[in-house]
């Protein structure tokens, strides 16, 4: 039987794959560094992702700085349901510094759509992951599901006019968001999972 995404389980298929130190209990108790590691990959993933700016104009690149931290808290910890925690942390964390008046003009809903939704998906297609390319395919499709989240969030958002005035208007930004958002998402799952996980599991694992 599949274990349930919100146990936080060790999840093997990741365990045996990943290119970074696992912090895993052997007992499979899940420990307060574990706990701590990904709540600090939250916490990266919202601080990349709302105080670094490369200014590139790209519609959806936002997740390129999302995706990287998280799928690190992943390869250190890969539990079932670690994405979830990042998630939550990175949700937190973004309107702390939203709160505190660091991230000037705000954190867009596109931006802090991906950051929230990105562990989640996760977790959802990783589920079954047990390396191999359909691995980093997976990686792929998280990320793209959580730009295409974000992108009809921010969609709707314009056509509704929630935007700040002097934004592009919805009819001219979303032939350009449409294709950007896609392959912004899919490339940085695909990314994030070909360089923290091999696509075969380790020897010592592989049984």
């Amino acid at each position: 039987m599949l274990n349930s995404p919100f146990k936080l389980d060790v999840h093997p298929g990741l365990r045996g794959t990943s290119r970074l130190r696992v912090l895993i209990d052997d007992r499979g108790i899940i420990s307060a560094r574990e706990w701590a590691v990904l709540v600090l990959a939250g916490m990266a993933a919202a601080a990349l992702s709302t105080l670094l700016d490369f200014s590139l104009r790209i519609p959806g690149h936002a997740i390129l700085r999302a995706v990287f931290p998280m799928a690190v808290g992943l390869a250190m910890v890969p539990r079932y349901g670690a994405g979830t925690v990042m998630g939550a942390s990175a949700l937190l964390s973004a309107l702390g510094l939203q709160a505190g008046g660091l991230t000037g003009d705000g954190v867009g809903l596109g931006a802090l759509t991906s950051l929230t939704g990105t562990g989640p998906f996760l977790d959802w297609t990783l589920r079954r992951a047990r390396g191999g390319w359909r691995q980093y395919l997976m990686f792929s499709v998280a990320g793209l599901s959580s730009n295409l989240l974000a992108l009809a969030v921010r969609g709707t958002a314009k056509a509704v006019g929630w935007e700040q005035l002097g934004r592009r208007p919805l009819e001219v930004w979303l032939p350009q968001a449409a294709i950007t958002y896609t392959l912004c998402g899919a490339l940085a799952g695909f990314v994030s999972g070909a360089i923290l996980f091999y696509a075969r599991p380790r020897a010592r694992d592989a049984s």
